[in-house]
C-alpha cells in the first residue's frame, strides 16, 4: 500500500492557501466576515501560513445554532479562517485518500450525490427484482432490502479510530497533528469523541470513518447491491435470511472496528414491495415519491424566501436557484402534479422577473 510522508509543506504552501481560500468563499463574496478577511487577504494568508509552519494555529471557537427543519440539528460554525485552513487540509489528503472509496459511496463527493443515488438505488432494486413481475404493490414482488444508518454518528466518531484510519496513508506526523488540532476543537461532553455537522472536514472525514464499513460489506460480507450516502445505507437481497446475516454481522463490525452502533429503530428489513424511504423519497417497486416532510419543507422554505423578496432582501436568483433545484429533484418522482402546481404559481408571481442564469442563457442563444 502506498503511503505518503512528506505532504506537509505542499498544504501549508501560499498556492494551496490561496486555492482553500477561493473554495472556502464560493457564494459567500458578500459575506462580511469574508469582506473583512480579504480588505488584508495576503498578509491573513501568510499569518495562517506562519501559524502552520510553527505549529501555533489555534482554531477559534465553533459558533453552534439549532435548525429544525426537517429535524432537530445542532450545526456549528467555523470562523472563516478555519474553514480556509479546512480546505486546505482537503486538497491535499482528499486525492489519496478518496482513491480508496468505494464506487457506491455518494455524498459529498463530485459527481455523486443525492441523484445519482436515487439512480444506483432504482438498478439495484431492478437486478434483484429481476422484474419477475409486474404485479404492483404486492407481496409478489420479489426481493427485500435492509435499510439501516449509524445511531448519532456525528455525535461518536472516534478521533483515536479515525486518525488511525488516516495515519495507514498518510504517514506526515505534521499533517496528522493538524487533523487532531481541528477535530479537538469540538467540544463535548465526551473527550475525544464527535464531529461537527457543517464542517468540510467533517463531511470528508465521515466518508473516510464509513469506507471502512464499505469494505467490510463489499470484502468480507460480498454485498453486492449495497449504497451509502453518508450514515444510510441500504443492501438489496432475494433473501431475508441474507439480509438478517449482514445485519448482525455489520452491527458487529461497527461496534468491535469503528466504535458505532447501528441504529436498533431505524434499521429494519422488509419486502421491496412495500415501498423504502430513501433521501427523502419513498421508492416503491414501480414508482416513487416524495416524502410529504419534504413537501411541506420545501413550501415552507419557498414561502419563507418570497416573503424575503417581497421586503427587498432576497434577490429572484435566490427564489429561481431554489425552483430550479426543486425541479431537478421532483423530476425523479411521481409527483407531476405537485410539480406542475408549484410552478405555476411561482411563474405568476414572478412573471416580469429574469434570472441571471435564464439572461445568459438566453444571450448564449442570439
Amino acid at each position: 500500500m502506498k503511503t505518503y510522508r512528506d505532504l506537509y509543506s505542499d498544504l501549508c504552501s501560499y498556492d494551496n492557501l490561496f486555492i482553500a481560500y477561493k473554495k472556502a468563499r464560493k457564494h459567500k463574496t458578500l459575506k462580511q466576515y469574508v469582506i473583512e478577511f480579504e480588505r488584508n487577504l495576503k498578509n491573513n494568508l501568510l499569518q495562517l501560513r506562519t501559524e502552520l509552519l510553527l505549529h501555533s494555529y489555534r482554531p477559534m471557537p465553533l459558533k453552534t445554532f439549532v435548525l429544525r427543519e426537517p429535524k432537530t440539528r445542532k450545526i456549528s460554525k467555523s470562523d472563516f479562517r478555519d474553514r480556509v485552513i479546512h480546505h486546505a487540509v482537503c486538497n491535499i489528503i482528499e486525492p489519496i485518500l478518496e482513491k480508496k472509496f468505494i464506487h457506491d459511496s455518494y455524498a459529498n463527493q463530485k459527481g455523486k450525490g443525492t441523484l445519482a443515488a436515487i439512480k444506483r438505488f432504482e438498478y439495484f432494486k431492478r437486478k434483484v427484482s429481476r422484474n419477475l413481475t409486474t404485479i404492483k404493490n404486492t407481496d409478489n414482488t420479489k426481493g427485500f432490502v435492509m435499510k439501516a444508518d449509524v445511531k448519532k454518528f456525528f455525535d461518536t466518531v472516534s478521533h483515536a479510530v479515525l486518525t488511525r484510519i488516516i495515519s495507514r496513508t498518510v504517514k506526515d506526523e505534521k499533517v496528522l497533528w493538524l487533523i487532531r488540532t481541528i477535530l479537538a476543537n469540538h467540544k463535548t461532553d465526551a473527550d475525544g469523541v464527535g464531529m461537527p455537522l457543517g464542517n468540510l472536514t467533517s463531511q470528508f472525514f465521515a466518508n473516510v470513518y464509513l469506507n471502512e464499513l464499505d469494505q467490510f460489506v463489499k470484502h468480507n460480507l460480498r454485498a453486492r447491491y449495497y449504497i451509502r450516502y453518508v450514515d444510510d445505507f441500504v443492501i438489496f437481497h432475494r433473501s431475508r435470511e441474507a439480509l438478517e446475516y449482514y445485519k448482525e454481522h455489520i452491527d458487529l463490525f461497527l461496534n468491535e472496528r469503528l466504535a458505532l452502533q447501528i441504529h436498533p429503530d431505524k434499521s429494519r428489513i422488509f419486502p421491496l414491495y412495500r415501498g423504502t424511504d430513501f433521501l427523502g423519497l419513498k421508492m416503491y417497486p414501480h414508482h416513487k415519491v416524495i416524502q410529504k416532510k419534504n413537501i411541506r419543507k420545501f413550501k415552507k422554505k419557498l414561502e419563507k424566501l418570497c416573503r424575503k423578496y417581497d421586503a427587498g432582501t432576497a434577490s429572484y436568483d435566490k427564489v429561481y436557484d431554489l425552483l430550479e433545484g426543486w425541479y431537478a429533484y421532483t423530476k425523479n418522482a411521481n409527483m407531476h402534479k405537485i410539480r406542475r402546481t408549484i410552478l405555476k404559481q411561482a411563474e405568476d408571481k414572478f412573471k416580469c422577473e429574469m434570472s441571471t442564469k435564464e439572461l445568459n442563457r438566453h444571450l448564449k442563444g442570439q
